[in-house]
């Protein structure tokens, strides 16, 4: 059975965001046409609920092997839902299936679970994941190089951030920039699977992001 203990001086993070993200993207499936979606509308958020039931009882057991796991399983499913989605979003711009409207909300719900599902992946993996963050205590080595982990001690005591570590926040502002700038702005790429997983987001985001463009160009 794997420990939950912590670095003195820091507090377990909240896992609340990450839940909420899974939650949203569950909720932004249902702005998506049936014909957009494998099965009916309500399957991925209740399929999210059924897995963050045991998810969350392994976390307060501090199993956090089965944790991860079932947090692996969660979010790759959500990730092939958007995949399939978009793909079956692309195949019916040729046939005029959906109207204008609907082409809109579902290229923009997309973009959005997009951001959500690599936030997730980031704050999963980077590190070992939360759980592991959490038992160095001091996140000084990780997939992506955080401005606090530039800063020499000094400076880290002074403003506090002697035990920084990184929140779902922090991943999912990354994940935005990502989405928005096609780059990870002020957060250096370390690792190859982190820069191979920036490029799908970035190949994604282009591609809603290309269809919003041709369908307001269309209805202009």
């Amino acid at each position: 059975m794997s420990t939950n203990a912590t670095h003195p001086g820091t507090h377990p993070e909240p896992r609340w965001p990450a839940l909420v993200a899974l939650l949203a993207v569950g909720g932004l499936r249902l702005a998506l046409p049936e014909s957009l979606s494998y099965g009916p509308d309500w399957l991925l958020l209740a399929i999210i609920g059924v897995l963050v039931i045991p998810s969350i009882w392994a976390h307060r057991r501090a199993l956090n092997t089965v944790n991860r796991i079932l947090g692996y399983i969660l979010t790759s499913i959500v990730t092939l839902d958007m995949v399939w989605s978009l793909g079956l979003l692309i195949a019916a711009l040729p046939a005029h299936k959906q109207t204008p409207t609907a082409l809109l909300e579902s290229a923009a719900a997309l973009w959005i679970t997009n951001i959500l599902v690599f936030a997730s992946w980031y704050w999963r993996l980077d590190g070992g994941g939360p759980a592991a963050r959490e038992i160095r205590g001091v996140h000084t080595d990780g997939a992506f190089l955080f401005p606090q982990m530039t800063l020499d001690q000094q400076t880290k005591v002074a403003m506090g951030e002697q035990c920084w570590n990184p929140g779902f926040v922090d991943y999912l502002f990354l994940a935005f920039n990502t989405s928005t700038a096609f780059s990870p702005t002020d957060v250096p790429v370390l690792s190859r699977w982190a820069k191979l997983l920036m490029m799908i987001q970035s190949l994604i985001s282009l591609a809603t992001l290309a269809l919003l463009a041709a369908r307001a160009v269309n209805i202009l």
